[in-house]
């Protein structure tokens, strides 16, 4: 019995002192069909023309410095990931893993550090200028510095927020929904199942374009350090 309407998104239910929700992360595997590791299947096709459309974005936005060549992998594989936690997590009674903040930081925040260190420690110069935007007014430079330290410190907190928020709202609405439904009679039920498939249909549309926001702010972030 659900206690608590946010004990859906608790990383902590367990059977006999073992953790089973994380493994939602893993079970999802054995949910690709084999038709997909056959080559060349419908499946793989798409898969990797999806993948290489990303790869064309991803390398547009990061530049064609010879340092960056390789580097769309890391987001194309960040994007897959979250994807697929996503889309797992809308599946009954699973834990959806990108819900919470020690999943989505655990993928923003060694990426934005590893941005900042490796773009202090070669273009230290190019750091600064970014401090102070173009056109500045000498008197507004201070205030510049502190206003854009503090919008880059907060990158990798408003990516995981942003993350986990979008998930658990649609997943808080499709729960109240749900929950609503024993006491209904026959015509306002036909009209809580439609209104819970289209909102499926929504969370669904929200797990790709919530990957696809995170994979290309990191991307953005990346290409402002070279």
């Amino acid at each position: 019995m659900m206690t608590n309407l946010f004990s859906v998104f608790d990383p902590s239910t367990n059977i006999l002192n073992l953790s089973f929700n994380w493994m939602s992360t893993f079970i999802g595997m054995m949910l690709i069909p084999m038709s997909f590791w056959l080559i060349p299947t419908r499946h793989l096709i798409l898969w990797n023309t999806m993948m290489y459309t990303l790869h064309k974005e991803f390398k547009t936005l990061i530049g064609t410095n010879k340092i960056n060549n390789g580097s769309t992998l890391i987001f194309i594989s960040l994007f897959s990931i979250i994807m697929f936690n996503n889309f797992m997590g809308l599946f009954p009674y699973v834990f959806t893993s990108t819900s919470h903040l020690l999943m989505t930081l655990s993928l923003a925040l060694p990426l934005w550090l590893s941005f900042m260190i490796f773009g202090w420690i070669n273009n230290t110069q190019h750091m600064f200028t970014h401090l102070v935007p173009q056109g500045t007014p000498p008197i507004l430079m201070p205030f510049m510095v502190c206003i854009e330290t503090i919008s880059n410190m907060i990158r990798p907190g408003t990516l995981a927020v942003r993350l986990a928020a979008n998930m658990i709202a649609g997943h808080l609405l499709m729960t109240l929904l749900g929950n609503t439904g024993p006491n209904m009679n026959l015509t306002l039920l036909s009209l809580l199942i439609t209104t819970q498939i289209a909102l499926l249909m929504l969370e669904s549309a929200v797990a790709i374009i919530q990957s696809y926001v995170f994979a290309v702010l990191s991307t953005l972030y990346s290409s402002e350090v070279n």
